[in-house]
């Protein structure tokens, strides 16, 4: 079997999960909050790996060369985050991003561990999405103000649970026991982490390109 036709089939099975789940969400959330599941991260970055993974699907099957970079590295960028700072609070306490209790295991694995590292190794070892670093780190920023924005001016308002000490609304519960400067502490060093997985994926491809090109110089002498 060709090599195109394996990331032709693993493309076809990621499409197939993240399709999947995305549609589950509609079934389990509740319709009585304002923005329903979209106002948590975790959900954002479902949404954007659906997109990703369906044009990236669409390339394969085109047989066109890999396109969509710096989108598909700002969502993998995305879910990144989503999976450090999830497990990072989740292993704090549970609570702090689960108020209403824990969710079925399989959702919580996939959305929070295995969907996002399937993205991850597209855009790293079949898609080469971070070569574009400004335009990549241009689109992770913006996603990033867009949610912030929508949690705090428009969902947050617009709730009123989970509720806090401090505030009532936000979607994750720690963020209502925070005052707005701490939250906007903790927003701008999750950027800076976000900042910091791009340009880790952007070495990784420095590297990457370098043993590559490397290899196949070596392998023209002979």
């Amino acid at each position: 079997m060709s090599y195109r036709k394996y990331i032709l089939r693993y493309r076809f099975a990621c499409l197939i999960l993240v399709t999947g789940y995305w549609f589950y969400q509609f079934t389990i959330t509740n319709y009585e909050n304002f923005g329903i599941h979209f106002r948590y991260l975790t959900i954002w970055g479902l949404s954007c790996a659906l997109i990703a993974t369906f044009m990236m699907y669409l390339g394969s099957i085109r047989g066109i060369e890999e396109r969509y970079q710096p989108f598909v590295s700002a969502t993998a960028v995305l879910n990144a985050m989503v999976v450090f700072l999830y497990w990072k609070l989740y292993f704090i306490d549970p609570n702090l991003v689960n108020y209403s209790g824990s969710i079925v295991w399989f959702q919580e694995y996939y959305l929070h561990l295995v969907g996002p590292v399937f993205l991850i190794l597209d855009a790293l070892f079949i898609n080469n999405s971070f070569k574009q670093i400004w335009r990549g780190l241009t689109i992770v920023l913006c996603l990033c103000v867009l949610y912030i924005l929508w949690s705090e001016l428009v969902t947050g308002p617009l709730n009123t649970m989970p509720e806090g000490k401090i505030t009532q609304g936000l979607p994750y519960p720690f963020l209502n026991d925070m005052t707005i400067q701490e939250r906007i502490t903790f927003y701008v060093t999750t950027m800076l982490t976000g900042l910091i997985f791009y340009f880790a994926g952007f070495l990784f491809h420095l590297v990457k390109s370098y043993f590559f090109h490397g290899y196949s110089n070596n392998a023209k002498r002979f």
